[in-house]
């Protein structure tokens, strides 16, 4: 179910959505596919299918997302499973659309894959900051984290990745295609890092509300993340309360935000920008190295 301000957010989610599209657009049209650099993922696919069968990119981005879409429907939501569909649909028709339009780069290749991989991230990070999705890995990853918390899905990603470069080497039958490839998805990481704040970094959110049953509920089924009910006490009326605790990632916060709206407008929150989240449905605590 959408939220009440839908209509009042829509206009900046389609400006941030063409935004981050055009960006998006100019990192695969002018850098990667010209130089047969598949970045991995969808994307990857889509210069893949481009390069063999000459089909549009943006058709192959939008035609490889509906059976993820409809597993996003199935498990995650209409809620995202819309605003999804609609970044897709804007981002996959302005990638063929202003294709003609766009001059395509076929000097040093590796400046192809770093600007390329740049362009693309600075898209995706664009769109992600308004609390949609590009679609993609990003969907398997919240579905398996869904799913199964206990799965390491950052390196589920990097196979799916590598898969997608191993193809790219054997299709464009240069070794050299996948290695640029591998630049490019790194950079491209790095980049939606940087611009939401980090990979383990996310937001701490305190939620004092009557109907807080009802929002831990749907904070754990709607967004399959965790929630912790507080006992506190008001210091001026000493009356009992429950206070509602979880830890989201910096592009899920927008959700969360609205989901809370939703079931009490009248909501008091305190959030915190965190600079590391370790454990269920984040980065594996046994994974973290504290740099040695």
């Amino acid at each position: 179910m959408l939220n009440r301000d839908w209509k009042k957010r829509l206009p900046m989610d389609l400006a941030m959505d063409v935004l981050g599209g055009i960006i998006y657009a100019v990192g695969l049209n002018c850098f990667c596919s010209p130089n047969d650099i598949a970045p991995g993922g969808v994307s990857g696919i889509a210069v893949i299918f481009n390069y063999l069968f000459e089909i549009p990119m943006g058709v192959s981005i939008l035609a490889l997302n509906i059976p993820l879409l409809i597993l996003v429907w199935l498990y995650l939501g209409r809620s995202l499973t819309i605003y999804t569909l609609k970044t897709l649909l804007v981002q996959s028709v302005l990638v063929d659309v202003i294709s003609p339009y766009l001059p395509a780069y076929t000097g040093d290749t590796i400046l192809s894959a770093l600007f390329g991989g740049i362009a693309i991230g600075v898209g995706v990070a664009v769109v992600f900051l308004r609390g949609s999705t590009t679609g993609g890995t990003e969907i398997v990853s919240w579905l398996l984290q869904r799913k199964w918390p206990f799965l390491p899905i950052g390196k589920i990603i990097i196979l799916v990745d590598a898969i997608v470069v191993v193809a790219s080497m054997a299709v464009f039958k240069n070794i050299e295609s996948g290695l640029y490839a591998l630049i490019s998805i790194y950079v491209i990481g790095s980049v939606v890092d940087t611009i939401l704040g980090g990979q383990n970094t996310g937001r701490m959110v305190l939620i004092v509300s009557d109907r807080y049953t009802e929002i831990a509920r749907d904070i754990i089924e709607t967004m399959g993340r965790g929630a912790t009910l507080l006992n506190a006490s008001g210091a001026y009326s000493g009356a009992e309360r429950r206070v509602v605790m979880c830890a989201v990632r910096s592009t899920e916060y927008p959700l969360l935000r609205d989901l809370i709206k939703r079931h009490d407008p009248q909501a008091f929150l305190i959030t915190s920008n965190v600079s590391e989240i370790l454990g269920e449905g984040f980065a594996p605590l046994n994974e973290k190295n504290d740099g040695k």
